[in-house]
């Protein structure tokens, strides 16, 4: 019952939240195409965003008298974001015309009439020629159109401490095999290090993409299963796989060797293992992205010691079973939102947002990996973070989630899987078995298939 106040009072929150930015933007962009609306998500340790579109907005306005671009920053974690972006495009008097939109959601804000494709201006724009096609399908719909232009994109991999390694007799050049070794090394940072949480793996609902995605997901895709076939083009049922994965979670959070419920089950657990947690050597492990040093370089968060203390390896399979290791990848893109005032406008701001000299302040900054050609080959971007060596190399490792409009549907459907474990309130076959019956529901019968 506690459980469910507080998601109502987050709720609440959202609510709140969505009018304080509305009220702060520029009001019916339709009515005023002189102005140019762009919702994007800002947080305590992800400002390298509102960074790079302040100085967009400076550029585009001195290059188009009589233009104003209106930032609009969300301050909200990655699902709130979600939902108050989705209230915001409700109504065609608070719809942004740019949108920092997430590449899994794509698909989905197409089909729902949220933004418009802009094959015209990425057709006739010079830069269009650096994004390779990988990078152009990231803002595809389900029609085929180009609804978004590609920031970056990422992997996920081992963060561990080297410093507490040590301390506990660990080797500080891990690279564990399976999964057995990480729990080993989990229990031995339990053992040695009572005052240290061992490993962070996302559980939590208030989490959202991020528990599906650095969490679930980097153990499903290291077993022999799947989450969709994309031949058949059928979600997978009875997955033995799925069970697996469920079962790591629930050895972790079932022997404390995963933060406590109460910071689980945050919103803000993300920002806390990103700014506290491992800057203050309160974590030796996390499974997390590749954007993590952005924030330690510079910034309010800058931690200079990163490099020397923070390890990296590669999240092994299962049972180290070929191709021996696994990643997942997303990435996000500025789209063009449905009801912008004038389409060409919103565009050209984008394109001067990500032109070369933008998004290589972006991508270094951010900790992405370019996907634009010149940038990810200038000698400025290469020498900047050196993690970006290690995280590149996972590529070839690398899954990305389906792409289809009810995927954010079964994401919810899977969080609540992980949660419903990680607190101990059902087995994982039983929290398997609720996901069969959820995502039936979703995709109905003919939309899956049984594993094996």
């Amino acid at each position: 019952m506690r459980l469910q106040k507080t998601v109502i009072a987050s709720g609440a929150v959202v609510a709140l939240g969505l009018t304080a930015a509305c009220s702060s933007g520029g009001g019916d962009s339709a009515a005023d195409d002189s102005t140019i609306t762009v919702a994007y998500q800002k947080t305590a340790q992800f400002v390298q965003l509102d960074d790079l579109l302040q100085k967009a907005k400076s550029e585009y306005e001195s290059a188009n008298e009589g233009m104003t671009v209106d930032l609009v920053p969300i301050e909200a974690e990655q699902d709130q974001y979600f939902t108050k972006l989705a209230l915001m495009n409700g109504s065609a008097d608070t719809a942004p015309d740019v949108i920092y939109e997430d590449t899994f959601q794509i698909r989905s804000d197409a089909a729902a009439g949220y933004l418009q494709p802009i094959d015209e201006y990425v057709e006739a724009w010079e830069d269009w020629e650096q994004f390779p096609e990988t990078a152009r399908e990231a803002g595809l719909g389900d029609d085929g159109k180009v609804y978004g232009v590609s920031m970056g994109t990422d992997t996920r991999g081992l963060y561990y401490n080297k410093d507490l390694f040590a301390q506990a007799g660990l080797p500080t050049d891990w690279q564990p095999e399976t999964w057995d070794d990480i729990l080993e090394a989990a229990r031995t940072i339990k053992a040695e290090l009572p005052d240290v949480t061992p490993i962070n793996v996302y559980a939590g609902k208030a989490a959202g993409e991020a528990t599906t995605m650095q969490g679930f997901e980097m153990l499903l895709y290291g077993t022999d299963d799947e989450l969709y076939d994309a031949e058949s083009q059928k979600w997978i049922t009875g997955s033995q796989g799925f069970v697996d994965s469920l079962a790591f979670l629930e050895t972790i959070y079932g022997e404390g060797l995963a933060p406590s419920l109460d910071v689980a089950l945050d919103a803000s657990v993300g920002a806390r293992v990103a700014t506290e947690m491992l800057p203050q050597g309160k974590l030796a492990m996390a499974v997390d992205g590749s954007w993590l040093p952005g924030g330690w370089i510079t910034g309010d968060n800058a931690w200079p010691e990163w490099e020397q203390t923070m390890g990296m390896a590669a999240m092994p399979t299962q049972d180290g079973q070929e191709p021996g290791f696994t990643s997942m990848s997303g990435g996000w893109t500025l789209a063009v939102g449905a009801h912008a005032g004038d389409p060409q406008a919103a565009f050209d701001f984008i394109a001067t947002a990500l032109n070369k000299e933008n998004s290589l302040k972006y991508d270094t900054e951010n900790s992405q990996i370019a996907v634009r050609t010149d940038v990810a080959e200038d000698p400025e971007y290469l020498g900047y973070n050196p993690s970006f060596e290690f995280f590149s190399s996972l590529v070839e490792y690398t899954h990305f989630r389906p792409a289809t409009p009810d995927y954010s549907q079964i994401s919810s459907n899977i969080q609540v899987a992980a949660e419903s474990v990680a607190t101990g309130q059902a087995t994982p076959e039983e929290a398997a078995a609720a996901y069969d019956d959820g995502l039936v529901s979703i995709v109905g019968d003919d939309g899956t298939q049984a594993a094996g």
